[in-house]
């Protein structure tokens, strides 16, 4: 789902028109993005990230699976390293956003991916373009704050599961599932759809605890 040639080399080079350095590469991509993209809430789960069929159909829309991929393909494709990173959010957000933060213990649906970018003097960068659309549909009058901090920065109340894509699960008869964000369960009839509640049901819940340290 994340093919670095044809279109995606084409839209990476023309974005970066100009730039001269990696950072600036880096930046104009999450420019472009945040422009150019949209937040579909019809989109199921997180989204699979197909960015070449996005970039061929011109359909942008999607969730931080599309989005954030989109991020990743068209760096790598401009020679930046970069890559996904799936986790969940774990806490409400300490910055006002009501978007990007839970409400309560329960965190079933509060998975979240985000990427990175890795530039030359800074290490891995953290860049969120789909939460900047998020709040873009949800919280119209926080946008400007979040497009300024979603490049270079994130707010911890979230954890990382894992970087990896096409991930074969263990003991597993079925084929590698594209990335690993939400439960997964296999039955003799064949692996459950983990996005249908009325067939796949599960629970996660996240609590504080206090620090003892003092």
């Amino acid at each position: 789902m994340l093919p670095t040639d044809g279109i995606v080399k084409e839209t990476a080079t023309e974005i970066t028109r100009g730039a001269r350095t990696d950072f600036e590469k880096a930046r104009a991509i999450y420019e472009w993005i945040v422009d150019n993209t949209f937040r579909d809430p019809k989109t199921r789960g997180c989204g699979i990230g197909n960015i070449r069929f996005m970039l061929e159909s011109k359909d942008l829309g999607g969730k931080c699976a599309d989005l954030n991929a989109l991020y990743v393909g068209l760096a790598r494709a401009a020679g930046l390293p970069a890559r996904d990173v799936y986790g969940i959010r774990i806490a409400k957000s300490g910055l006002g956003y009501q978007s990007l933060g839970t409400s309560s213990e329960d965190i079933t649906k509060a998975q979240h991916c985000r990427a990175e970018v890795y530039i030359g003097n800074y290490g891995w960068v953290p860049v969120d373009p789909a939460d900047v659309r998020k709040v873009a549909l949800e919280e119209p009058q926080m946008v400007k704050q979040a497009r300024a901090r979603l490049f270079g920065s994130w707010e911890m109340n979230w954890m990382a599961y894992n970087f990896a894509h096409d991930v074969a699960l263990p003991g597993s008869i079925k084929e590698p599932v594209g990335f690993l964000m939400y439960p997964q369960a296999e039955t003799s009839a064949g692996r459950i759809d983990s996005l249908n509640p009325e067939h796949f049901k599960y629970e996660i819940t996240s609590k504080e605890i206090p620090s003892s340290i003092r």
